[in-house]
């Protein structure tokens, strides 16, 4: 049972114009998006980040990948659910999905770009530069190795709101490994 309100009609005022963005570019309201509606701060700040990163050089199917890398290591299974679906909408099978769940990829850069994503995770951001040119032999230059970050730091909140606010799935849901 979610922890915080779920009904649009609740949330300040100053969230209902960007519900209704985020209702026009996914053709529903997300759970999560209406339970971070309770802050309109804190919605503004998340819609803006997913705009931003949307537009980044990275490309959505490897910020898809990298989110659900990401999901998976942090037990969220609505992040897991959402970006599985919007990684497959990039262009990603549902086999390099799952692949990314796992923290892998076929594909060299996509590999570096998941390990990377994960170590930084796992401990803390204490990474050495022997990571950051693994990265750049990969093929990754400061902008891309600043916007993976960028995508961590989005999925970490987005995976902390979900699991500590324990908002329902609204998507077709996938097992955690």
């Amino acid at each position: 049972m979610p922890r915080v309100n779920l009904q649009p009609q609740s949330v300040p005022a100053a969230s209902q114009p960007l519900l209704a963005q985020i209702q026009q570019a996914f053709g529903a309201t997300p759970n999560m998006f209406k339970a971070v509606a309770n802050s309109p701060a804190a919605l503004q700040s998340m819609w803006a980040a997913f705009g931003a990163l949307g537009q980044g050089t990275l490309g959505a199917r490897l910020g898809e990948q990298i989110a659900v890398a990401i999901a998976n290591r942090n037990r969220c299974g609505y992040c897991l659910a959402a970006h599985t679906v919007l990684g497959q909408n990039a262009g990603a099978s549902a086999a390099e999905m799952a692949a990314a769940q796992a923290g892998q990829s076929d594909d060299a850069k996509t590999a570096a770009a998941l390990a990377f994503a994960l170590k930084v995770v796992e401990q803390r951001a204490q990474v050495g530069d022997d990571d950051v040119v693994r990265l750049r032999q990969a093929g990754f230059g400061d902008e891309q190795i600043v916007e993976i970050m960028a995508h961590i730091a989005l999925n970490l909140f987005t995976n902390y709101i979900n699991v500590a606010l324990d908002i329902p799935v609204d998507f077709p849901k996938v097992a955690l490994r």
